[in-house]
């Protein structure tokens, strides 16, 4: 005989009184009990393992970048929902768990190819170039719209200075950059070429070093927080702003797109000496 009040455990309550005292419904008990595991769950259990599997081939990876490492391989979510996952599972960026509001950048993961020095043997950087397509230089810029920012990947070449591919998009993702190197790479065809950028996670993606590897560029790097690393594409940016960003307030991403690919593709390309 059971203790004083130990319950018994061949005493049974029925389910209607369960899902009552729960507050569930005996629907959704027995249509649990037929599937515990939704298709979803086992859906979003993928998706976590690809995720951490892509996070910790480089845990310097936001959501973000992992939703377009995951697209490469073929699984199809939105940055919404790999935002939640990842959130519940803890898979954030190796600069989000650090305190303070500062960013920095990752670790290189080309030389600086740029690098060489003077006279009198100080650090400097050679942008000169003998011939098309041996040095190219890449770099983001931003502008506010009434609507939001709007992200410019350019790729200069430094033989010209001519501008030989660029993407325009609402966001600053490893694909905004990998557009417009690979619109450089469809127009030129280039062998050997030099790549040149910042340490930006962007061009840190594996998505783009995927694609100079397997188009034949070398991609090099400059230190953190230098502008005079990347002077010459700091140069294009001064021009696009004093002659386009500034001149006046932009009400659409759309509007301020349109006045950038003019600029490029009609004045600086073909007018400017």
């Amino acid at each position: 005989m059971a203790a004083t009040g130990a319950p018994d455990a061949s005493v049974r309550v029925p389910v209607a009184v369960a899902c009552r005292v729960l507050g569930l419904t005996t629907q959704g008990y027995y249509k649990w009990l037929k599937e515990p595991v939704s298709d979803r769950d086992w859906d979003d259990a993928h998706l976590i393992e690809a995720a951490l599997g892509v996070h910790a081939e480089d845990p310097g990876l936001g959501y973000r970048f992992i939703a377009d490492e995951l697209a490469d391989l073929g699984i199809v979510a939105s940055e919404n929902r790999v935002w939640r996952l990842c959130s519940a599972q803890g898979i954030l960026a190796a600069h989000h768990r650090r305190r303070g509001s500062g960013r920095r950048p990752g670790p290189p993961v080309h030389d600086d190819l740029l690098k060489t020095a003077d006279a009198t043997g100080r650090p400097t950087r050679d942008f000169s170039a003998a011939r098309p397509n041996e040095k190219w230089l890449t770099d983001i810029t931003e502008h506010p719209t009434a609507e939001g920012k709007l992200y410019l990947c350019a790729v200069k070449d430094c033989y010209s200075n001519k501008i030989v591919g660029y993407s325009i998009d609402s966001r600053m993702k490893s694909s905004l950059a990998a557009c417009a190197i690979r619109n450089a790479i469809a127009l030129r065809a280039p062998a050997g070429t030099m790549l040149h950028s910042d340490r930006g996670a962007q061009f840190r993606s594996k998505k783009v070093i995927r694609l100079l590897k397997n188009n034949g560029l070398l991609g090099s790097m400059g230190r953190v927080g230098a502008c005079g690393d990347n002077a010459a594409m700091e140069s294009f940016f001064s021009l696009l702003q004093k002659n386009v960003l500034d001149t006046r307030r932009w009400e659409s991403r759309e509007e301020l797109r349109l006045a950038i690919v003019v600029w490029i593709d009609t004045k600086y390309n073909r007018r400017r000496r």
